[in-house]
């Protein structure tokens, strides 16, 4: 993987952990000389991520929306910052840059995100690598929904197991590195590994 696409929030937080968990993550991709592309601002674990990496020596692209350049202030000293007209150009631009997808925590919009990926990835829209940095428990309430859509028979247990999930970024990324995309057939029951 030469480019990763982080989604984060805008805001630190109210725990430690979820900055040093972006500092952690930064460092990771700086020494694997894994570019960071990211929302492109400098607030937030967003900015946390974006800064780790570029003091690590590593490069980061930042792909924002006009309206959203002073709302979320862009950050002005990336490798590359790209303005680009709305969101959905963002976040087309930021899959089409990534190699894969990882998720730290955040709110609505990172969800958003998420889901986007999973869904494309079900659809067979990419095969890229899809992980979820579950920092401190943050998303154990998301994985039990998850569970629950499972037994309840609106997800496959196939597409369940796109979420690639980890604890710690060495984990993650190590789980990333090897994943193999399955061959999914959204609408019949012949999945297969790849």
């Amino acid at each position: 993987m030469k480019r990763l696409c982080v989604y984060c929030g805008s805001s630190p937080g109210n725990d430690p952990k979820f900055i040093e968990a972006a500092k952690s993550l930064g460092r990771r991709l700086a020494a694997g000389n894994i570019e960071l592309v990211y929302g492109g601002a400098d607030i937030g674990i967003m900015g946390t991520i974006a800064n780790s990496v570029l003091a690590n020596g590593g490069k980061v692209t930042g792909v924002i929306p006009k309206a959203l350049c002073v709302k979320e202030v862009a950050h002005q000293s990336l490798t590359s910052l790209e303005v680009v007209e709305d969101m959905h150009e963002r976040k087309a631009r930021m899959s089409s840059l990534s190699d894969g997808f990882i998720t730290l925590p955040g709110g609505l919009g990172t969800l958003e995100e998420l889901f986007e990926m999973l869904t494309w990835s079900q659809l067979g829209f990419h095969r890229k690598p899809i992980g979820l940095l579950n920092i401190d428990g943050y998303f154990d309430g998301l994985l039990d929904f998850l569970d629950n859509s499972v037994r309840a028979g609106f997800v496959k247990e196939i597409h369940q197991s796109l979420l690639l999930v980890g604890n710690d970024p060495e984990e993650l990324l190590s789980s990333m590195a090897c994943y193999q995309s399955p061959i999914i057939d959204k609408w019949t029951s012949t999945d297969q590994a790849i």
